[in-house]
């Protein structure tokens, strides 16, 4: 019998962990941008569900990141 997602820790604890495995997953998915092209726009973090929500900006692209932070992993990438 496993805990609840309640009685789990969380491996994204802050924002600077949830900003760093956004920009990752950018870096991996367009190829052609460097780290320090890309902007940190807006952090939220949904305390229901668990999940961190990181808006980015590169060049002319804006995205959403959403990542589960029980499991440290990106669920989905939207531009925007």
């Amino acid at each position: 019998m496993s805990p609840g997602i309640g009685l789990m820790k969380r491996r994204l604890e802050t924002e600077k962990q949830a900003v760093a495995l956004a920009v990752s997953g950018i870096l991996k998915k367009y190829e052609g941008i460097t780290q320090d092209q890309i902007k940190t726009l807006e952090t939220k973090y949904d305390s229901d569900s668990g999940d961190w929500y990181v808006a980015l900006g590169f060049g002319e692209k804006r995205t959403v990141v959403k990542m589960d932070s029980v499991h440290a992993t990106i669920s989905e990438i939207n531009e925007i």
